[in-house]
């Protein structure tokens, strides 16, 4: 059984830079593509100010060995990114959150998150992405912490 601390969150609408790649393990080569100009432009320093979420797209599904996993950083209407790497808009919304360093136990963590929602007067928002937003992005990838994010009903 996976111990949670959960708390409801409202995240804010925002406008996002944004990678997304398809492969094997397209975690770590869309992190490669993005975060050497994030960290160069300064996103990096402050993930409170400059938020770093990613998630499955498309997500894994049985028999097939590639899936996809979309990054995206937080950045101001002057922000111009690099080519392959785009912009739009996050609607925000409310998200039942846990947090969790990166690793095997985190699809069970999701699966207790989940469990938590059903549990819970909230109801699992299916219009939207589960989220997984970095606390620490520049930190090596065995020492990084990340919120999981559901999003939830008002």
């Amino acid at each position: 059984m996976v111990d949670l601390d959960v708390r409801i969150e409202r995240l804010k609408p925002t406008r996002v830079a944004w990678v997304r790649v398809v492969g094997r393990s397209p975690e770590q080569e869309a992190w490669s593509f993005l975060a050497p100009w994030a960290s160069a432009a300064g996103l990096l320093d402050d993930p409170l100010a400059h938020p770093v979420y990613g998630f499955n797209n498309p997500p894994p599904a049985p028999g097939i060995a590639e899936y996809g996993y979309e990054f995206w950083v937080a950045v101001d209407s002057e922000t111009h990114p690099p080519e392959g790497v785009g912009l739009k808009e996050f609607e925000g919304g409310l998200y039942a959150v846990t947090s969790c360093h990166v690793g095997e136990d985190m699809p069970q963590r999701w699966k207790a998150l989940l469990r938590w929602v059903h549990s819970s007067r909230h109801n699992w928002r299916r219009t939207a992405h589960e989220l997984e937003r970095i606390q620490n992005p520049q930190a090596p990838s065995h020492e990084m912490v990340v919120d999981l994010c559901l999003p939830v009903d008002e």
